[in-house]
């Protein structure tokens, strides 16, 4: 049963019979051998038919929904034992929005000094994808913004506060001044993160509050592109006091606090609500906790 659960899983993610079957390593045949085994034993039809995958019956979402939830618990099971037996060892799956990318070696590298067996798969991914990823079990942990846009049922450890800086050249426009309003920022050219961010959708909020826009002259989905264009000189950008301090800006880069409103937006992780966690999720959690603490003292 769990393998042909494991199955319906892998259908519903890929959207497609022989896409599923690669991603298991089994031929096409096998896997709808598989899909209709599953089906004879609920005795529900799970997928639509026709000449191609044309999505899941509403029995078949339902039944996605325990699939996940027995597939992720046999894999707890399955983590836990080998966790007694020989330690804590495996890869974690962590997808975290852009502006926190910097932060995660903060969890990683003291997690596995602890525990040596750990390896980690790290996905740059917007707020919403994340989430998706997360319910899918296509992930184990998520690090994403709290307190801006619905987060769903998660659980979440808060693990630090965005605050927001003028990023701009030696000799740029307001290059000199010790803080510069929203409104003011409005006015220079910007290179921003692309709109299907949260961190660019936070930045539009605020500057719609002071009561302008912006139409950004360069968007990317990469920091990096943000910030090389910000070293020609002929650039600025907006981005979190953390980010900026990541990337070392000194003489002749300057990171202005922005101010009218002096907002703060909370980053934190976020996991599946289940008891119990796998051993790996667990160990990542208290790692999580342990660093939110360090930033609150």
């Amino acid at each position: 049963m769990l393998d042909k659960l494991e199955a319906f899983i892998a259908l519903s993610r890929a959207q497609h019979f022989g896409k599923a079957a690669e991603d298991l390593g089994v031929t096409q045949p096998t896997l709808s051998a598989a899909i209709k085994q599953l089906e004879g034993e609920l005795g529900v039809m799970l997928v639509k038919r026709g000449s191609r995958f044309q999505g899941l019956t509403a029995e078949g979402e339902q039944v996605l929904a325990w699939a996940r939830r027995i597939s992720g618990d046999a894999r707890a099971m399955k983590e836990e034992m080998r966790a007694a037996r020989h330690g804590l060892s495996g890869r974690i799956r962590i997808a975290a929005i852009p502006t926190a990318l910097a932060m995660v070696a903060k969890l990683t590298t003291p997690l596995r000094e602890k525990h040596p067996g750990i390896s980690f798969s790290i996905l740059s991914r917007t707020s919403i994808e994340v989430l998706s990823l997360l319910g899918n079990f296509d992930i184990d942990a998520g690090i994403t913004y709290l307190d801006n846009e619905p987060l769903g049922r998660v659980l979440s450890v808060p693990l630090y506060s965005e605050r927001y800086q003028l990023i701009t050249a030696a000799g740029n426009r307001y290059s000199e001044r010790s803080s510069v309003t929203w409104a003011e920022v409005s006015e220079l050219s910007l290179c921003l993160l692309t709109p299907d961010m949260q961190n660019r959708r936070i930045i539009d909020q605020h500057l719609a509050q002071s009561g302008v826009s912006v139409r950004a002259s360069l968007e990317s989905n990469s920091m990096i592109v943000l910030y090389s264009h910000i070293r020609t000189g002929k650039w600025s950008s907006i981005m979190p006091l953390n980010l900026a301090e990541t990337f070392g800006f000194a003489e002749p880069i300057r990171a202005i606090p922005i101010v009218e409103p002096d907002a703060s937006h909370t980053v934190g992780l976020v996991v599946q609500p289940r008891e119990p966690h796998t051993p790996l999720v667990k160990a990542l959690l208290d790692e999580a906790t342990a660093l939110a603490s360090q930033s609150r003292s």
